[in-house]
């Protein structure tokens, strides 16, 4: 159909502001851009001059959603650098930290920012009315994640009580226990969410991607581990940049991140599932299955299983370190500064995080990198647009849009974190 424009002005239901834009020629996709037009916001450019121990303060304000994994990667890095171990409680609070973060940004997508497109509906909201009781469980369940959060960080949005080298507090073992019961319930809770959202209607598409995730070798990973992925890397975090690179693109606020020959890769909780589902729980691994679930899953379609696999993970791994907790007689180790360079990563909700800073004498910040998970996720998810079009080009204007902006929000993309809603333009001439 010549001259053929759909264009819709805003996708809701992510955090920052892009756009996709999707031309086709001849019956066939001739370009496919995710347009990232919100400001960048130069985090790395105003950390420098500024003290190791801020860095994780003014790292969290990058994201409201996650900002604890700003955090942990931050104090990863730094401590890397200053040679600081952070084992024992303190390294289970912050575990415990990460997974009340996982919970809350999980049930957010799950329920809120992804459920709404497999039920037809424009948003929760709207999906409310008709899925009450279970848009209650969605906020009674990232309620819990939130109060987590708020025990072992200070608060919820923008934790305060994270430092390098530990916590400024740490909560009393009765502070912790009261959860023991609410993440009881929240387990069961993460049980029905598998189950509902395996129920969905999921699109017949899957790709070959390389995945790219930590991997640990006694848990599965959150806080820390060796970065590996599905062709065949395996490094520990301060070789990163050898082997994973960014540049910019024209159409985009946001560097395009590639590994090796110029591959795209993903990050995530499909690349997580895939590189490391034995290490999963029992309890996963069986619900997992029942939703129809192998070891491996191709189809982004289904993250949103998978992140309610995840969900359930982090409820179990909340409760075991709960149970075993005993406060540590310091909430912090010793960090003494020096002129140092460190790396460190750790699992977003949305993918693996990467910091990287170099310290002067005084430990103030000299030069300062970040590499969040959209911004290595851009490049597939042009790559998913593109292959989704080409199979699905038959369908209507108004569904393949409404699937182009669903295949984005697969990723549960964070623009702002990457430089408030995506414009989608589709043009078939």
């Amino acid at each position: 159909m010549k001259g053929k424009t759909i264009k819709v002005d805003y996708l809701a239901r992510v955090e920052g502001e892009g756009g996709i834009y999707i031309r086709m020629k001849d019956g066939r996709v001739a370009d496919v851009k995710v347009n990232i037009f919100e400001p960048p916001r130069f985090f790395e450019a105003f950390l420098r001059g500024r003290s190791y121990a801020e860095v994780p303060d003014i790292t969290a304000r990058i994201c409201g959603i996650c900002p604890v994994a700003y955090q942990m990667s931050s104090c990863n890095a730094i401590e890397q650098a200053l040679g600081v171990t952070v084992g024992g409680a303190l390294r289970d609070l912050r575990r415990i930290l990460y997974c009340g973060e996982w919970i809350e940004s999980h049930a957010l997508h799950i329920y809120f920012l992804h459920a709404p497109d497999f039920l037809g509906f424009e948003d929760a909201l709207q999906m409310a009315k008709d899925h009450g009781e279970i848009v209650q469980r969605g906020l009674k369940l990232k309620k819990i994640g939130n109060e987590l959060m708020t025990a072992v960080g200070g608060r919820e949005i923008h934790p305060i009580n994270v430092r390098v080298g530990g916590f400024y507090s740490v909560p009393a073992k009765s502070d912790l226990a009261v959860f023991v019961d609410r993440l009881k319930w929240a387990r069961d809770a993460a049980v029905e969410t598998i189950r509902w959202v395996a129920k969905f209607p999921f699109p017949d598409f899957e790709q070959e991607y390389e995945y790219v995730a930590l991997r640990h070798p006694d848990e599965y990973a959150i806080h820390e581990g060796r970065i590996v992925s599905s062709r065949g890397v395996d490094i520990s975090v301060h070789e990163f940049e050898r082997h994973f690179c960014e540049e910019h693109v024209p159409h985009s606020n946001a560097l395009h991140s590639y590994v090796g020959d110029h591959r795209a890769y993903a990050v995530g909780p499909l690349a997580r599932y895939n590189l490391n589902f034995g290490q999963l729980t029992s309890l996963c691994r069986k619900e997992a299955k029942a939703a129809g679930l192998g070891p491996v899953c191709n189809n982004p379609f289904q993250s949103i299983i998978v992140r309610a696999v995840e969900t359930l993970y982090a409820c179990e791994e909340a409760l075991r370190l709960i149970n075993r907790y005993e406060p540590p007689a310091e909430p912090a180790v010793e960090v003494v500064p020096r002129a140092a360079s460190g790396a460190g990563a750790s699992e977003a909700p949305r993918g693996m995080l990467y910091h990287r800073y170099k310290l002067g004498d005084k430990g103030l910040v000299v030069d300062a990198r970040i590499v969040p998970p959209t911004a290595q996720n851009l490049r597939t998810m042009e790559s998913d647009l593109r292959a989704y079009v080409e199979k699905h080009k038959r369908l209507s204007d108004s569904k393949l849009t409404w699937q182009c902006e669903q295949a984005v929000r697969n990723y549960d993309p964070c623009i702002s974190c990457a430089t408030h809603a995506i414009r989608v333009q589709l043009e078939r001439n």
